[in-house]
């Protein structure tokens, strides 16, 4: 209802006020700089066959004009290319290892990635046990890229919080 009583009052004598705006005046050119002006009067009174010039139409540029004829496609860019690539979903699918953190209700996971769940999980294992959870061992159990998990161990650790003892027995007290 409230849509038809905005819409009658933007409509309200519509054809009037477009009349009365085409025909207020044009806005006319900015203000030239003092200097310019008196520049440009004075090459005027100088050489008063320029002020014909300006104001002349050149045949052969206009004929020049009409002539040229402008088709462009735009190219397909590169990036949309590789993004229409990389977009294409995995066909392979695996189970997730461990379902005792299922808070997301995942039901399958893309072959070559991990959860955050896995990812902490061989993290730590990898970190506790290094000589049994060998990078080659990882890319057998999740299925990922020798390369991926290579940076994986190299790059990442998980938290792990220490408590070192005072060395000195002499340590404040608190009150």
């Amino acid at each position: 209802m409230g849509a038809l009583v905005i819409r009658g009052i933007k409509n309200f004598n519509l054809e009037n006020r477009a009349e009365r705006e085409i025909s207020k005046m044009k806005p006319s050119l900015a203000p030239r700089h003092p200097s310019t002006s008196n520049l440009l009067q004075e090459q005027i009174s100088h050489y008063p066959e320029i002020k014909g010039e300006i104001a002349r139409k050149d045949d052969k540029l206009l004929s020049f004009l009409k002539d040229v004829y402008v088709d462009s496609k735009d190219p397909v860019s590169s990036l949309q290319v590789k993004a229409a690539e990389t977009c294409q979903e995995p066909k392979e699918f695996r189970l997730p290892k461990d379902h005792q953190f299922d808070m997301i209700n995942m039901k399958s996971i893309p072959k070559g990635k991990i959860s955050v769940v896995e990812a902490l999980t061989l993290l730590n294992n990898h970190k506790l046990y290094p000589e049994t959870w060998t990078a080659e061992k990882i890319v057998q159990e999740y299925q990922l890229e020798q390369k991926d998990v290579n940076s994986l161990l190299k790059y990442f650790v998980t938290f792990e919080v220490r408590i070192f003892p005072p060395e000195d027995k002499k340590a404040i007290q608190s009150k």
